[in-house]
């Protein structure tokens, strides 16, 4: 893959310092897939013991840093390869817009890292060692979603990176360091939270189909096309709501937690967003509906696990 600068690179806009330009770095809308994911678990793990909330503070904590510096790289690797410009849909445009030099938004990403690695010590004290490895790979998978000689999301296979990382590890990894073990429970409960948070992928590569085809990308919405790659993101939905439905039904999960299909509307509302649009900014509004399902179904969720504990 050609990792030469283009001609854009040279050419950046005066610095900019605001601190707006540091926080649309972090691409805000997409934290709520680190958030949501670590909320599900600290609830299933009351269901079971008392909740360690320092624990709690510190696994959110580590998680927002870690997506935070996924962000950033993001930011930094995609500019080094031409994808973005100034005109470029759902980035932060710290580098092309605001003006901040590349290595400092390496460095920020690096700190971030760096800053989520210090709060694992305290976690993995606090609970398990077997921990830092676990958060090693959940890092690694980070920086190699942009980074690397083959980043993961220029691949068929960034959904699936992203839902089991960033939605089903962050649910076992915030049930295990307050329970001391993970239960199937926990684990079956992960699978919608995952498949949302890999829609919120789906939904970005729908919107960036056609740039990320002139820059060689082969991700899934490439591949399949952009019909069809609407249809996968309906039916990740549809699978998300179904498999609720039937945790439901087999007792496994209590039947408050239905509470989450109340986020179908919007889930619906995404899906149609993206028919019939091809420039990506008549498809934000879609991808922002999308992200919006993700932070719906899992607050939904945990509300109604919550309220299945208490009565």
């Amino acid at each position: 893959m050609d990792m030469q600068p283009v001609t854009h690179i040279g050419h950046r806009p005066p610095a900019r310092r605001d601190w707006r330009v540091f926080w649309r770095l972090t691409r805000p809308h997409t934290l709520t897939a680190a958030f949501v994911p670590v909320c599900v678990g600290t609830v299933l793990a009351m269901g079971e013991t008392s909740v360690n909330w320092l624990l709690f503070v510190a696994m959110m904590a580590a998680s927002l840093l870690i997506q935070a510096a996924t962000n950033m790289f993001n930011e930094y690797y995609d500019y080094k390869r031409g994808l973005d410009s100034p005109e470029s849909v759902g980035i932060g445009g710290a580098i092309v817009r605001d003006g901040l030099k590349p290595k400092t938004v390496l460095a920020l990403a690096f700190a971030c890292f760096g800053a989520a690695m210090l709060i694992g010590v305290y976690i993995c004290a606090q609970s398990s060692w077997w921990l830092a490895l676990v958060g090693t790979v959940c890092m690694a998978a980070g920086y190699f979603y942009t980074g690397g000689p083959v980043p993961i999301a220029y691949t068929p296979f960034g959904e699936l990176a992203a839902g089991f990382f960033m939605g089903f590890m962050i649910i076992l990894i915030s049930f295990f360091i307050q329970t001391g073990s993970v239960s199937g429970k926990a684990v079956l409960v992960a699978v919608p939270v995952a498949i949302l948070v890999g829609a919120i992928l789906l939904a970005n590569n729908i919107r960036d189909l056609d740039g990320d085809r002139e820059k060689g990308r082969k991700t899934l919405a490439i591949l399949v096309g952009r019909d069809w790659a609407i249809r996968v993101l309906a039916m990740m939905f549809a699978a998300a709501f179904l498999w609720t439905v039937a945790l439901v039904l087999f007792g496994i999960v209590p039947f408050w937690a239905m509470l989450a299909l109340l986020s179908a509307p919007k889930a619906a509302a995404a899906a149609r967003g993206f028919i019939g649009k091809t420039k990506p900014a008549e498809m934000m509004p879609a991808m922002k509906a999308t992200a919006q399902t993700n932070t719906q179904f899992g607050f939904l969720l945990a509300i109604g696990l919550l309220v299945g504990q208490w009565l």
